[in-house]
């Protein structure tokens, strides 16, 4: 839910107008919507390139990944691994658009360990795998967007640890 939603919704639930405090995070909000725009933007358009690189330094750092009886041996299962690399960027650029954590919580996360533990696929790998889509991910970012784009990935690395 984004900031304006929230702010909206508490005031209404608590039958007031909203707070000069509130309305202070909206316009800065606003005022980050074009970061948070190119930031997105700049995810989405080398998700390839983001997810190639990092399934590539997933891979030598876990070679038993893509070995035989790894979790990713095989084209199948390795395909399976970079389409979830694929969502949970795609995960964060909701988070980074909507300028909240609560996307990636109500979307990608509730239920997620559970789900990788039913399928056999260690949870700490996903940890890890999300730890390098971050580093190719901020790698392609200005120091200022890598800043505000990295607590999503953080988000997710935390929520899954």
């Amino acid at each position: 839910m984004s900031v304006v939603s929230q702010v909206i919704l508490k005031a209404d639930d608590e039958l007031r107008y909203p707070s000069s405090g509130e309305l202070k995070g909206i316009k800065d909000f606003f005022q980050t919507g074009e970061q948070r725009v190119r930031i997105a933007n700049t995810l989405a358009e080398n998700e390839k390139k983001i997810v190639e690189e990092a399934s590539k330094q997933l891979w030598q750092k876990r070679p038993d990944f893509i070995a035989p009886g790894g979790n990713a041996y095989g084209q199948r299962q390795r395909a399976l691994c970079l389409r979830d690399y694929g969502w949970y960027l795609r995960l964060i650029t909701y988070g980074i658009l909507s300028g909240d954590k609560e996307p990636i919580e109500k979307i990608g996360l509730i239920g997620v360990k559970e789900m990788y533990n039913s399928l056999g696929v260690p949870v700490p790998g996903m940890v890890e795998s999300i730890r390098c889509l971050k580093k190719a991910s901020l790698a392609l970012l200005s120091e200022e967007d890598a800043t505000e784009a990295a607590p999503y990935f953080d988000y997710i690395i935390q929520s899954m640890s």
